[in-house]
């Protein structure tokens, strides 16, 4: 009995916000209130709505939805409802998505790692392998089916493997909290307002709120595709370190010296003293040392592969 009781780590999850992050609109501050004093774990549209397949957008008999899924650990059938710890992870992950909700797109420009960080929601092993299963599966079993929101999926070519999942919410999810569409609307014509205000200011074309919401996810998307990329190149690196350490310290130094020089021009060599080259070199051999050792340090290395 008690160790079904413990089964879940964080029994008591609850969002908190990046530190030193910029000022949230309006619209934000307004529904986080929302979402505050009314408990959507437990909001009727929870009982009422009957979830689809997200991929084929045909409904589901809630029965056979509960049996499928193992509703036993999701919703009870008897009561509908979600089961406390579920209901936890809900009550953090609501305001977490509205904190970093982008007005003008419907995106929520967070991946579910960060959501399920920021929430408490993630829990590491013994071996140190993250998970973010409590989010994920409330995320893919619950919120997506009922049409809270939606999940996007896009194949990362660089990595061979998915990227994080892009995510929107939909009219239904702030209905949660007693936010009406017509509040959501209002909010979207005030924020796409203050973007033209600040585009015109510039001597920039205006855009149409179609223009908004396909710019904010190019931007997204880039966000994603840098950091994977930057994920990428930092394997290589760690793999070009490691093979540069079975030299001795001497022809490791030399490389960087070769490497540094190829990187300036003469009158560029000419104007670096010599006390700053040793340096540069320095930083770049324990940044090498400590990739090849399974850890790196923050600073950027110039070091080519």
């Amino acid at each position: 009995m008690s160790k079904r009781k413990n089964y879940v780590n964080n029994m008591c999850p609850v969002f908190n916000p990046p530190k030193n992050d910029k000022k949230r609109p309006a619209f934000i501050n307004y529904a986080l209130g929302q979402a505050k004093k009314i408990d959507v774990a437990r909001s009727e549209l929870n009982y009422i709505l009957q979830p689809k397949d997200s991929k084929t957008g045909s409904l589901i008999s809630r029965i056979s939805y509960f049996l499928n899924v193992k509703f036993n650990n999701v919703l009870s059938s008897r009561h509908r409802q979600l089961n406390e710890h579920r209901a936890a992870a809900m009550r953090a992950i609501v305001p977490a998505m509205v904190y970093h909700f982008n007005i003008t797109s419907n995106l929520v420009q967070a991946s579910i790692e960060q959501l399920a960080d920021e929430c408490g929601l993630s829990t590491i092993s013994k071996s140190g392998n993250k998970s973010i299963t409590r989010v994920s599966r409330l995320i893919s079993e619950f919120m997506e089916p009922m049409g809270f929101i939606k999940c996007e999926k896009r194949w990362d070519k660089i990595l061979g493997c998915y990227m994080p999942k892009i995510i929107t919410l939909t009219p239904l999810f702030f209905e949660l909290f007693g936010v009406s569409k017509e509040k959501l609307k209002n909010a979207k014509k005030q924020q796409l307002g203050w973007i033209n205000k600040k585009l015109s200011e510039k001597g920039l074309k205006t855009l149409s709120l179609e223009d908004a919401k396909l710019k904010s996810k190019e931007n997204q998307l880039k966000r994603i595709l840098e950091s994977r990329s930057n994920l990428y190149l930092l394997q290589r690196k760690k793999r070009y370190a490691k093979r540069l350490f079975r030299l001795d310290e001497k022809c490791i130094r030399q490389r960087i010296i070769k490497h540094l020089i190829s990187k300036y021009s003469i009158l560029e060599l000419n104007k670096i003293s010599l006390q700053e080259f040793k340096k540069q070199v320095n930083m770049e051999y324990f940044y090498l040392r400590n990739l090849a050792n399974g850890s790196y340090l923050k600073e950027k290395s110039n070091f080519c592969l």
